[in-house]
């Protein structure tokens, strides 16, 4: 199955596959909606972000290059601020990404923290009543140290099975940081698995 999506596309002479991406103009490739900013701070198109965060999520641990096919080849100094900009905006991405995973951290270990301390008031409070009858204190010793585990296990929970797909993420953000960036111009008779913008 792997071979399959990896025959999908191109590769350079060093084997490496290339992430095709057809535009118009250099214009393309950003947010309409921060039109006057440099292009060192334009947001990216969203279209072309998922597209690259869904090849790379594909091809796997597969190394590759990012070739952006242009009508016509922008000059150095545009092509320069061209990559750097793409570079800056996944960095952002992983930037926002390990924030999530700070607020997340601190999430589990204040559950975890509350969920001890409940704990240990429910394991006071079960030694305090145990030579009570009253139907209420038991409740009340129960209710207390489910809510112990309930807040241990949200914070397991959260940090064991929330944080495995932050990490994923936060991985992928940095090899399309730090893939080459290819511009070039486009050729019409070239057949190549590619992303056309509009």
């Amino acid at each position: 199955m792997k071979k399959e999506i990896l025959s999908r596309y191109a590769r350079t002479d060093q084997g490496k596959v290339i992430i095709d991406v057809a535009a118009a103009k250099v214009q393309d490739l950003y947010n309409d909606f921060d039109r006057t900013a440099p292009y060192l701070k334009k947001d990216l198109d969203q279209d072309l972000v998922d597209y690259l965060v869904d090849c790379v999520r594909e091809i796997g641990r597969t190394d590759f290059v990012i070739r952006i096919s242009l009508i016509q080849r922008p000059d150095d100094v545009l092509e320069t601020r061209v990559k750097r900009s793409i570079e800056k905006f996944f960095l952002y991405l992983k930037e926002l990404e390990m924030r999530t995973m700070r607020k997340m951290l601190r999430t589990s270990l204040i559950l975890f923290t509350i969920g001890l301390g409940i704990l240990a008031i429910a394991v006071w409070v079960n030694r305090i009543m145990e030579s009570s009858d009253s139907v209420v204190a038991h409740v009340f010793s129960e209710g207390l140290t489910v809510a112990a585990w309930v807040s241990l296990w949200e914070a397991l929970a959260t940090f064991l099975i929330q944080w495995t797909p932050h990490r994923q993420e936060l991985r992928l953000f940095h090899r399309i940081v730090d893939a080459p960036v290819y511009l070039q111009s486009q050729q019409v008779d070239e057949p190549q698995e590619r992303k056309e913008l509009h």
